[in-house]
């Protein structure tokens, strides 16, 4: 009996010897803080709160008799959020793992809430915002984030049967057409768009079969191809609000093919356009702007990337493209250095969301898609957008201090 505990016992300091070795080995491979991503999210946070004081505050005094009313709602959500990222940047990301069907769940009751009358709050053609305490709340915003702390831990539960249809893409897609479901019937089709490129992004990355995500890529297309046809036969006079996707938004993809063809529903990419072709190469100068003096819709929402191009030119714009660009390939070496397949579908679905995000509302503010209306990532107006973003920064750098040196 003895012996017996004896050799337990032994057995048990022999392991915790060897935890003992490997946590230490592990600590000593960790990478130090990203600071480098740090100051470029840091300054990214700063410049957009220039922008927006240059673009909106004609805008602030005519609409909400206050010329520093973005800016001011803007400059709280960016001390709070940066406050929040440097909290998170210290705790373990690995907390939310636990809450992954929670934040679902989270999810589905906010997309729900915006169609509740008294909770929700209309802008513009879309129910995308809910009433909290008084102050409205983007839902979308969250929803984002929400879903790729569920689909990361879910990624990694599901390792070995990803390349199963039954249980890996059947499944990822039920979850992802009730969300999206949802989403189109606000409608927010830009959003819609964002979340299936992190998800697909995300499924791929963890293992996903090739040849079914083909063939989902080959449906789209055909089910594009639809979309397009349709967009085709739409003339300025339609107002068909029923279906899933609206004649104006399928008036957006008819600005995109002939942005001459209606001067009404093409007016706000034709005045991008003419801001953006204004600037020229060096810009008009910080604050000179013209178009954002009621000539481009909404300027500090989603139609500021014209102004900054007009004020600091073609060069400015291309450096704000590529600092999206290094956050993104940034966020993709984080995800390579992950831990573990949970910390690394985080990583790239933070850093795939961010950069997509830019992609789509630059892309329609130039014509290059059709407009999404969603906004410029840490530089449109807009509190929740700016916090969960810097929230997202927060987790993602967190990662980047457990990744393991290769």
């Amino acid at each position: 009996m003895f012996k017996r505990d004896k050799k337990k016992n032994f057995s048990l300091s022999n392991s915790n010897v060897k935890k003992s070795v490997i946590n230490e080995e592990s600590a000593v491979n960790r990478l130090p803080l990203d600071k480098t991503l740090l100051i470029i999210i840091i300054i990214l946070g700063v410049f957009g709160l220039v922008i927006l004081f240059s673009a909106s505050l004609f805008s602030g005094y005519s609409d909400k008799s206050d010329a520093y009313f973005y800016v001011k709602k803007q400059l709280l959500a960016l001390i709070f959020g940066l406050i929040v990222m440097f909290v998170l940047i210290r705790i373990d990301y690995h907390i939310f793992k636990k809450l992954s069907l929670l934040f679902l769940i989270f999810s589905i009751i906010l997309l729900i809430l915006v169609f509740i009358p008294g909770i929700r709050a209309e802008y513009a053609t879309s129910y995308s915002w809910i009433v909290v305490f008084g102050k409205s709340f983007q839902v979308a915003e969250a929803v984002k984030l929400f879903l790729i702390f569920y689909l990361a831990a879910w990624v990694e539960t599901k390792q070995d049967d990803l390349k199963v249809f039954s249980t890996g893409l059947m499944p990822f897609l039920v979850v992802m057409s009730f969300i999206g479901f949802l989403l189109l019937l606000e409608p927010d089709l830009g959003t819609f768009m964002l979340v299936f490129i992190i998800a697909l992004s995300m499924y791929f990355v963890a293992g996903g079969n090739m040849k079914q995500l083909m063939i989902l890529f080959l449906v789209a297309i055909i089910g594009l191809f639809f979309i397009l046809n349709r967009a085709g036969n739409v003339d300025g006079n339609s107002n068909n609000d029923t279906g899933l996707i609206k004649d104006y938004q399928l008036t957006r993809i008819k600005c995109l093919q002939d942005p001459d063809f209606d001067k009404d529903h093409c007016y706000q990419v034709n005045q991008s356009l003419i801001a953006i072709g204004s600037g020229g190469l060096l810009g008009r100068g910080l604050g000179n702007s013209l178009q954002k003096y009621n000539y481009l819709p909404e300027v500090w929402a989603d139609s500021i990337f014209p102004v900054i191009a007009e004020e600091l030119g073609f060069i400015g714009a291309l450096v704000l493209l590529f600092i999206y660009l290094f956050i993104f390939i940034k966020g993709a070496f984080i995800a390579k250095r992950a831990p573990d397949v949970y910390g690394r579908s985080l990583a790239i679905g933070i850093s795939v969301w961010i950069f997509s995000q830019a992609f789509l509302n630059i892309g329609g503010m130039i014509n290059l898609i059709p407009m999404t209306g969603i906004p410029l990532p840490f530089i449109s107006a807009g509190g929740t957008s700016l916090l969960i973003l810097l929230i997202s920064c927060g987790i993602l750098l967190n990662i980047g201090r457990q990744g393991i040196k290769k």
